[in-house]
């Protein structure tokens, strides 16, 4: 199933991964596209003598899927934003973090320094994840073909971009972002109507959907082939900068409804081979170079300093992540969306 194509491809990718040198030291990481750059594994694997082997995910549900394998033996560290982290406290896959073994987290901006203040990251006084990267869903738009600015969600079902909207294969943010579309103030905690009411939204949605990406250069490969006019940023500034960079006539929106924000946090996993080496690397991609790094490579914005947009941290009408009534419900009913062909196809 499409939906299962980006888990089976990052198994597939982890299992082919280099292994260590005899009697070396191995960090094994889970993450996302873009977030560890090549100089940042080369500085710390030559500081302490060890290999870094990286494995990327593109949805929630592969991190899900993969982290949970082996009973968490598979990895030493995740990615994960502070609505997922929820899941993998209580199912035991994540151990507390020693935060004196991170020093640099004092480098960090006021709103990130303090772990208590951000839902999600503490749990019976216990700090499970330290802030790492963040951004907003909103909208972007193909400037080619849309003159004036989107105010709504709804241009998304707009029948004048049918076959032309991108949108993102994960299953949990994009019924959320149908049910901010339907006016449901609370779209991670969904009643059984209001459920019934998304998935038929979905599924109008499936209408106007040219494809279905996982990663941010997928997007940029399908504004040069095709005529696309909208995208659900999942990614966020992230997607904004490839596309920039590209030389695509883009702009992006806050719609009215408000926009989805993630804040995704290194969290250590409980059966980690090495925990100490494992807050190793969070104070080192804490440091100033790391955490710069991030910013100008992808664009996304890093806990050392503010967004580089200045007007997105604040604004009231970003919806920060919380945890949902059901994944696994919403995972099922979205397998089966994604291969519902668009009628006249």
């Amino acid at each position: 199933m499409l939906h299962l194509r980006p888990i089976l491809l990052a198994l597939l990718l982890y299992l082919g991964a280099t292994a260590p040198a005899a009697g070396q030291d191995l960090l094994r990481i889970l993450s996302w596209p873009g977030y560890v750059s090549k100089d940042a594994i080369s500085a710390f694997e030559q500081r302490h003598q060890v290999k870094v082997q990286v494995q990327e995910v593109t949805s929630d549900d592969a991190l899900w899927s993969l982290a949970n394998a082996a009973n968490g033996g598979d990895f030493d560290l995740i990615a994960v934003n502070t609505a997922e982290l929820a899941r993998y406290i209580e199912a035991d896959l994540v151990a507390p973090i020693r935060t004196a073994n991170i020093p640099n987290t004092r480098r960090q901006t006021a709103r990130f320094r303090h772990p208590q203040s951000i839902p999600g990251l503490v749990r019976s006084g216990e700090v499970f994840g330290i802030p790492y990267t963040y951004s907003a869903m909103g909208l972007i738009y193909n400037r080619k073909l849309i003159t004036i600015p989107p105010t709504s969600l709804d241009a998304l079902w707009d029948p004048r971009y049918k076959g032309k909207v991108l949108a993102y294969e994960g299953s949990t943010h994009n019924f959320s972002l149908a049910a901010l579309s339907l006016g449901y103030h609370r779209p991670f905690n969904l009643q059984p109507e209001q459920f019934g009411k998304v998935v038929k939204r979905l599924k109008t949605l499936r209408e106007n959907v040219a494809k279905f990406y996982a990663t941010p250069e997928e997007v940029v490969q399908a504004f040069r082939e095709q005529e696309i006019a909208l995208v659900f940023a999942n990614y966020g500034d992230q997607q904004i900068q490839l596309l920039l960079k590209a030389g695509m006539d883009i702009g992006y929106v806050i719609p009215s409804e408000g926009a989805l924000a993630w804040l995704d946090c290194w969290a250590v996993m409980r059966r980690a081979g090495n925990r100490a080496l494992a807050e190793a690397w969070i104070n080192h991609t804490l440091s100033k170079d790391v955490s710069s790094s991030l910013t100008l490579r992808e664009g996304l914005a890093n806990t050392l300093k503010d967004s580089p947009r200045p007007a997105m941290p604040d604004t009231g009408k970003l919806i920060w992540l919380e945890p949902v009534e059901n994944s696994a419900l919403r995972s099922s009913y979205w397998e089966r969306i994604v291969t519902l062909p668009p009628r006249g196809h």
